[in-house]
């Protein structure tokens, strides 16, 4: 929905408003309209790059963030995200109008912007480390950080050639990354797909033209394997909803790229998901997936037992499924798949509205242990850039999986040594470590683990 008149935008306020009463039957959400009214008010006359109203951006914002089930504070503090930047609001006004919580989350995401540094690259890496901080503090920050970036990237074609360049690789290399790294699959994609198609148009046209010529043949075969799927599962007597789904663009392009394949040459482009009601179903499915088609054993994986390092649960198999053609088929419980799309936003409702089981609240705390250990490992560093340096390594590099003496399952980056094990232990057992045993055999510190290793430091 455009918002191009103030009708619009009361109609997306009460939009916000409902979506806040369905995830929160008690939250007052009069605080919406306060907070709109003094946004609109604040803002004023104030203009986009595409000579919209101002207003619209931190509506928008506030709209995404409510689909994402955030709380009332966090789509307040969204409305009002640049008030204290931009107009003359100031952070006594928010806390006297508001609450101190809401002005902390408005004042720490202006605080990101509000630098002035000697050159353009200490300014940019200054802004980053003080974002990845702020997680530290309150993860709803950086959720309004992460959604302010994707609509700002929705309207990018508004700013010049050269700004468009700049912060789609910014949002390429800096805020898709940290949006999988909280497990937020839906913003994670759309951040890729809108900066690879300014960075590499040509690629990006030349992949989203050859998808949609053939769209028609590949809705043909999804829909045969999710009826093939569905009579397996309906025989067994497995409640499951079954669809299909296509990667995204950017992750076609990464793939063609590091394998050197042709877009026909990628079988898993296209994926059949499969979402049971519990665990055991997920296991009885896979199997009878297994009875029905020869499976590709080097492509199963198991992120159930072994969740990726952002939260991330699924079986993940191939098989040679109808007509002979390679058939991606992914099978996780209804709770896995809200969590691998939302991330750390889908335990926001448990977390703070309707209370988190020890279950839930460890695999909480695990998706985001990353941030912590990050900051660990980059406290000594005074540098700014060498700070972002440090923090891309960790956000891109692909994970491995290593063994405590106690069999645990230990999450790390490719690259890993027995010090950056030992600090995913706990703080104390990396400042004490003086050396390791990998395999049962003593080996340097520096020594790179591999997946499957026995640590003991």
């Amino acid at each position: 929905m455009v918002l191009t008149n103030q009708s619009d935008l009361s109609e997306k306020i009460e939009s916000i408003k409902n979506k806040l009463i369905t995830n929160y039957p008690d939250t007052d959400v009069t605080m919406i309209d306060k907070a709109y009214e003094l946004a609109n008010k604040a803002h004023g006359d104030q203009r986009r790059r595409s000579g919209e109203p101002y207003i619209i951006h931190p509506v928008a914002v506030a709209d995404i963030l409510a689909d994402y089930q955030m709380d009332v504070e966090t789509i307040v503090a969204a409305l009002l995200h640049d008030v204290i930047e931009d107009t003359d609001v100031t952070y006594e006004d928010l806390e006297a109008d508001f609450n101190g919580e809401i002005a902390y989350m408005v004042e720490s995401v202006s605080k990101m912007t509000r630098m002035k540094y000697q050159t353009k690259e200490e300014s940019q890496a200054e802004y980053i480390r003080k974002m990845v901080l702020s997680m530290t503090n309150d993860l709803r920050i950086i959720m309004i950080k992460l959604v302010d970036r994707l609509h700002n990237m929705r309207t990018l074609e508004y700013m010049s050639s050269q700004k468009q360049i700049e912060k789609s690789a910014e949002t390429l290399n800096i805020y898709a990354p940290i949006a999988n790294r909280l497990g937020i699959q839906a913003i994670r994609a759309e951040l890729e797909d809108l900066s690879f198609s300014y960075l590499k148009p040509k690629e990006y046209q030349t992949i989203e033209h050859d998808l949609r010529i053939t769209d028609n043949e590949r809705t043909e075969y999804i829909d045969e394997a999710i009826r093939a799927v569905k009579e397996i599962l309906d025989t067994a007597g497995i409640e499951a909803k079954v669809y299909g789904r296509t990667k995204n663009i950017y992750s076609i392009y990464r793939k063609m790229k590091n394998t050197g394949r042709k877009l026909d040459q990628i079988y898993d482009i296209f994926a059949v998901r499969i979402i049971t009601k519990n665990i055991a179903d997920c296991y009885v499915a896979l199997g009878l997936i297994h009875t029905k088609w020869h499976v590709v054993p080097t492509k199963l994986k198991d992120y159930i037992t072994v969740p990726k390092a952002n939260g991330y649960q699924s079986l993940h198999t191939t098989v040679i499924g109808p007509d002979g053609n390679f058939l991606e088929i992914q099978i996780r419980t209804e709770e896995m798949h809200e969590r691998n799309e939302y991330g750390v936003a889908a335990h926001w409702k448990y977390k703070e509205g309707r209370g988190m089981s020890k279950g839930k609240e460890k695999r909480y705390d695990d998706s985001i242990s990353w941030i912590r250990q990050l900051i660990n490992w980059t406290s000594d560093i005074k540098n700014a850039s060498d700070f972002v340096e440090t923090m891309k390594v960790d956000l891109l590099n692909e994970e491995i999986f290593v063994y405590t003496p106690q069999q645990d399952i230990i999450n790390l980056p490719s690259g890993s040594c027995p010090v950056d094990f030992a600090y995913r232990i706990h703080t104390n057992v990396g400042n004490h470590c003086v050396g390791a045993k990998v395999n049962n055999r003593i080996e340097p510190l520096n020594y790179e683990l591999k997946n499957g290793d026995l640590v003991e430091i």
